[in-house]
């Protein structure tokens, strides 16, 4: 399952993610810019963006707990997120490591610059 993060999940959020604050992760919670993916009730990782250019969604940080990789969640979560913001942007984009181009091409996402986008 994945579904927007609530205020309840700020210590496993703010535990795991130690690039923003509380205080801001509990900001981008409220704002609907943090999904939480679960399987079973546990979880499983998460997705956070801000928007670039104040109207571009950019995913600022994917992550998965290290004992669930490698078993397909990270397309799966991407591609739930690009779905979701489908109704509200026209793209989506993020930091594009050299290492994962083939991962986010595989995914749609088309190289432009140091940043991968998907126009959806």
């Amino acid at each position: 399952m994945i579904r927007y993060a609530r205020p309840e999940d700020i210590d496993i959020l703010v535990q795991n993610d130690t690039h923003v604050d509380k205080a801001e992760m509990l900001n981008l919670i409220n704002l609907d810019r943090v999904y939480i993916m679960e399987d079973d009730g546990r979880f499983i990782g998460w997705l956070r963006y801000n928007l670039f250019w104040d109207h571009i969604p950019f995913m600022n940080m994917i992550c998965l707990n290290d004992s669930e990789r490698g078993k397909g969640y990270a397309s799966r979560l991407i591609r739930a997120v690009c779905a979701a913001e489908a109704a509200r942007h026209n793209s989506v984009q993020l930091f594009c490591d050299p290492s994962l181009e083939p991962f986010y091409s595989k995914l749609g996402f088309a190289v432009i610059g140091k940043a991968a986008e998907l126009t959806i």
